[in-house]
């Protein structure tokens, strides 16, 4: 009996610490059509028809409507169990510093509906921007490709990229991280 709970909790921690990983993903966001954003911006739109700019900088990103904001990129799919398991305490984390920092879903699943989505953040109380166009897979690709989901890009309140993610992320070390990211 004994085994069988330490078998249980072995695969449990494993599914649950690890990212999900889809051919489509992977195929979409490989470095190997890796584009600059250089002058260009990268437009992002929310379900809420926000235009979210993205551009490079020196030291990293700056994103046009969140200036002054420590920003987390939380590429995910809906399909995927850890990305949902991470919902509450990025919410939790969004409120709790809310004006200084925000959490913005980059979902890298194509062909989806938009009642499909908003079903999704209704499903999930997802509180945070959720971006579903096009342009999501080309940050990816400006990233440097997503080969996992969950994979998160901290950036401070200056745009320089603080840390990068993948899998499921205890939400203390996401606190400690956006502390140092809205200094």
């Amino acid at each position: 009996m004994q085994f069988k709970k330490f078998a249980f909790f072995t695969i449990l921690s494993i599914a649950l610490f690890s990212g999900c990983e889809d051919s489509k993903v992977s195929q979409e966001t490989t470095n190997k059509d890796v584009k600059i954003l250089k002058d260009r911006r990268v437009s992002l739109t929310t379900t809420t028809n926000q235009i979210i700019s993205v551009k490079e900088s020196k030291i990293g990103l700056t994103f046009k409507e969140l200036e002054g904001k420590a920003v987390l990129l939380n590429f995910f799919a809906t399909w995927c169990p850890p990305c949902k398991a991470e919902i509450p305490h990025l919410n939790s984390l969004r409120k709790k510093y809310d004006g200084k920092f925000e959490v913005i879903g980059v979902l890298l699943e194509q062909n989806k509906d938009i009642n499909e989505i908003n079903s999704f953040i209704d499903d999930f109380n997802v509180q945070y921007p959720i971006t579903f166009s096009e342009q999501n897979f080309e940050l990816a690709k400006v990233l440097g490709g997503v080969r996992s989901i969950p994979t998160m890009f901290m950036y401070d309140k200056n745009g320089k990229l603080i840390q990068k993610y993948v899998g499921i992320v205890p939400q203390e070390m996401l606190e400690s991280d956006i502390k140092k990211a809205i200094k």
